[in-house]
């Protein structure tokens, strides 16, 4: 919804970043998608049209922040992920819960797969990112914020050698940026979890890192950032990728969306898939009828 609150007289380029942006956002809209402010910007730098300065970043910023004031730009295209208010939910009567639980009742889809999978990505900001097609598939994801602390860790460790005594098959699916922490942030996941799950005297999971890999930046070309020289992994780093460094942002939502999906299905089982979403239909019907006949049950 785009709204005015206060008139701003913008200068011919500012209208052409703003007419820019709006061709953006409109893009990703149709496919019901929002970006973060850092994600529109990277999307003017893949594009072209702004160089990769941090200067460039709090200029597109600034612009985008008056334009939407100026009732220029959708208020709901450019989302902060990081910062939600949280309430408790209400109703109005037995009728419109029974309602809610008929619309979010799933069963676990990988209910007899030879799998457990999860998605864990380094940046809480791109949690938006994921979580449709995470929701889609029936997969848990997970914002690591940087290195997964030890608390959360072993939550982990505990929760995935659960799934280990179901007999599955356990895969986390790592996407982290392409620098000398986001590097490394895997191998400390691999170590961790190893040395949680040798206590355990078991397999440890297998850690896939789909993202962000230098054949995809070789690839997909995203903007190069300078590697941060005060990283005390920096000199290992250098010695493999060079100075420069590459962030997840820069990746097209769409591409990571499609990624996670490809991999996913590599390991799902399709007939056992199809077995659970007509069960879940078959309840999801039960609800259905409880909730149009409720008042008759009082």
């Amino acid at each position: 919804m785009k709204r005015t609150y206060t008139e701003y007289k913008f200068r011919k380029v500012a209208l052409e970043i703003v007419d820019k942006a709006n061709d953006i956002i409109e893009e990703y809209q149709i496919e019901g998608m929002n970006l973060t402010l850092r994600q529109l910007y990277y999307q003017f730098v893949s594009l072209g049209y702004l160089p990769n300065k941090q200067s460039e970043y709090s200029r597109l910023g600034g612009i985008i922040n008056r334009a939407r004031l100026a009732g220029l730009i959708d208020w709901d295209a450019i989302i902060d992920r990081t910062r939600n208010m949280q309430t408790n939910p209400n109703w109005n009567n037995p009728g419109e819960i029974i309602r809610t639980a008929h619309q979010a009742f799933k069963l676990d889809h990988w209910e007899g797969q030879a799998c457990h999978i999860e998605v864990w990505i380094e940046k809480e900001a791109l949690i938006g990112v994921i979580n449709t097609i995470c929701k889609k598939l029936d997969v848990g994801y997970f914002a690591c914020k940087g290195f997964v602390s030890q608390s959360e860790m072993y939550a982990a460790s505990q929760r995935l050698i659960q799934k280990y005594n179901e007999e599955k098959e356990i895969i986390i699916i790592h996407l982290g940026d392409h620098d000398p922490s986001g590097i490394d942030m895997t191998r400390d996941i691999e170590d961790r979890l190893n040395l949680f799950f040798d206590g355990d005297e078991i397999p440890a999971p297998t850690v896939l890192r789909i993202a962000l890999n230098m054949p995809q930046i070789e690839e997909l070309k995203p903007p190069p950032n300078p590697a941060k020289t005060t990283d005390s992994r920096f000199s290992n780093y250098e010695k493999l990728y060079g100075k420069h460094s590459w962030e997840l942002d820069a990746l097209e939502p769409r591409y990571l969306r499609d990624l996670i999906e490809s991999v996913v299905l590599l390991h799902r089982n399709e007939e056992q898939y199809q077995k659970q979403l007509k069960k879940e239909i078959k309840y999801k019907n039960v609800l259905s009828k409880i909730e149009q006949n409720w008042e008759t049950l009082i």
